[in-house]
């Protein structure tokens, strides 16, 4: 993508002066209403930062304490915000710790742009100190990325990575300059936005045609079935997509990616997806007549067995990506282009249908599920706590109104599975690449997203060690995030999958953790450790009532398992309550 042109540009404050490159790249932050900056210094990206001291009045940097936690972060207030997150890092190790965060966001559609520092242009190839070719690494994690090695393609670079990152499918941009290019002095004529490339085409064409055979299709059905994704939220198409379930009197049910775009209490709301997910919408995709996909991508996850996958079914796949449609399950009407779009139009052409028969039949999966697994869960007779109830104690005192942010593992698909929420961009998780280490710094990077709202994150013992000191960002900042730690002194979901797959050969998963209580305290930050039931409630309250941020750690069953589960190699009708 490197050769796209510019085209129908909109000047910002059109100037000319002489400006070094580095002080050419704060001012595209302006122009782009940029507000916070996640980075750690180098020495490759110091004229970026020494410029930074003079624009600390227009721009709130924030120090994390690794590369890792800075673009997680960013993910976190772009999945809260919905802007763009904005990440500065060094050259070598500094662009290359950005790697697995930027994998997180491609896959996971998150509209990042990274700028990294490189070494001079005359020392590219020679490897020169903290020198890596940033370019070939991240091509395949990046939507798009560029080199920087002249300070005058800078504006024009930055408006166009804005533009990637944020239009069509969003995903991560990575912006490489040269140190040359950050203290090159050049006539600087102002900031333009970009908002056309040639050949790049964000937005498919919307053909009316495809929209008049899928509202056929839904208009005829028996058992219509709506799963949706992500897509909902990135295109901001809430309130299209409710007004499209109801008017069919569609039931929906959500990947972890699309929870929150719906209230979970909605009436139409059947549930979550998945391995994890709920027993009704798995065991149904495989009865229904017809699949209405919408923002969603189809993966394994949701799946299982492609060859046993809703075979019985004619596929509706509605996506902003082309490239999705017809990628893993076969569809039967495409319907490319902005759900935003497309969902007033196709809710225009819908008759209004009386579908409770077919809606009942969720109900009553749901009330054996309930039975089977949801209530020995929430209301446990053990004296162990167990991860739900402490979901369960949350929902009652947040009211589904916080932003919980998960790592990845058990007490992710549990959150998943239990939390209330009423609003969107509440659900912030790793879906697609299963990060652990991501929800300490994302917690931290929503809450400056969304400083107005509470923001919880929900972490396991062991993926909170991964990127643990960026409790030395929420010491330096003041953020108020809190913080749970469920601690069941295993990596729970290998221990799972150990138990039920291999013999419960315990194959080092057994996880020795230091007193967190005590690791916080180090940075300032309150907590408090608890494992009776007597004393949850009161906990939890303290840590949502505490001016600032906290961290509870909740000591949880060792050996407890998530149900309902999908094995691997089996097909969603196949789903184990047990």
């Amino acid at each position: 993508m490197e050769t796209l042109q510019l085209e129908k540009q909109e000047t910002i404050a059109p100037l000319v002066t002489q400006v070094s490159g580095s002080v050419a790249v704060l001012e595209a932050m302006i122009a782009e209403n940029v507000n916070e900056i996640f980075g750690y210094p180098g020495g490759a990206i110091m004229p970026i930062y020494d410029a930074l001291y003079d624009y600390q009045n227009k721009l709130n940097h924030i120090l994390v304490r690794h590369e890792q936690g800075a673009i997680h972060a960013a993910q976190g207030f772009a999945r809260a915000s919905g802007k763009t997150g904005i990440v500065f890092a060094t050259s070598g190790p500094g662009a290359t710790n950005l790697v697995t965060g930027l994998a997180d966001a491609m896959i996971d559609s998150t509209p990042l742009v990274c700028i990294t520092g490189q070494v001079f242009a005359h020392l590219l190839g020679t490897d020169a100190f903290q020198e890596t070719d940033v370019i070939n690494i991240t091509t395949p994690v990046t939507k798009w990325n560029y080199q920087v090695t002249d300070a005058t393609e800078i504006p024009a670079v930055l408006a166009k990575a804005f533009y990637i990152a944020a239009s069509g499918r969003p995903g991560p941009v990575l912006i490489d300059i040269t140190k040359n290019a950050q203290l090159q002095v050049f006539d600087y004529k102002g900031y333009t936005k970009c908002q056309h490339i040639r050949s790049y085409r964000p937005k498919p064409i919307v053909r009316k045609e495809y929209l008049e055979e899928a509202a056929k299709l839904i208009n005829e059905a028996k058992k219509p079935f709506v799963i949706f994704g992500q897509g909902i939220i990135l295109g901001s198409a809430e309130k299209e997509f409710t007004t499209f379930i109801e008017k069919g009197n569609l039931p929906a049910a959500w990947t972890i990616m699309g929870m929150s775009a719906i209230p979970t209490d909605h009436p139409l709301g059947v549930g979550m997806l998945g391995m994890h997910g709920n027993y009704g919408p798995n065991v149904l995709t495989n009865e229904c007549d017809v699949l209405i996909a919408v923002g969603m991508r189809f993966d394994d996850r949701v799946t299982g067995r492609l060859d046993k996958y809703a075979r019985q079914a004619k596929v509706i796949h509605l996506d902003i990506d082309p490239s999705e449609i017809d990628k893993n399950v076969k569809t039967t009407v495409p319907v490319w282009g902005d759900c935003k779009e497309t969902l007033p139009m196709l809710t225009a052409l819908l008759d209004k249908k009386d579908n409770s028969a077919w809606i009942e039949r969720f109900a009553e999966f749901a009330r054996e599920e309930l039975n089977t697994c949801i209530t020995p869960e929430l209301n446990p007779e053990s004296e162990e706590l167990t991860m739900g109830e402490v979901i369960k104690t949350l929902n009652e005192l947040t009211g589904g109104n916080a932003i919980v942010v998960t790592d990845v593992g058990q007490h992710q698909m549990v959150a998943c599975r239990y939390t209330k929420y009423n609003s969107s961009k509440s659900n912030i998780t790793s879906g697609g690449l299963g990060t652990m280490g991501f929800a300490l710094p994302a917690a931290i990077g929503a809450k400056f997203g969304a400083p107005q709202r509470t923001v919880v994150a929900i972490i396991g013992d062991g993926g909170v060690q991964m990127t643990i000191q960026e409790l030395g960002t929420i010491m330096q900042t003041g953020i108020a995030v809190k913080i749970m730690i469920l601690n069941n002194q295993f990596l729970g979901m290998v221990r799972q999958w150990q138990e039920l797959f291999m013999d419960k050969r315990y194959s080092f998963t057994d996880i020795k953790s230091p007193d967190f209580v005590k690791v916080a305290d180090g940075y300032g930050i309150a907590g408090r450790k608890v494992s009776d039931r007597i004393d949850l409630a009161g906990a939890v309250k303290e840590m949502l009532d505490f001016d600032g941020s906290y961290l509870l750690e909740v000591m949880v069953g060792k050996e407890n398992n998530v149900f309902p589960m999908v094995p691997q190699g089996c097909s969603v009708s196949e789903i184990r309550l047990k």
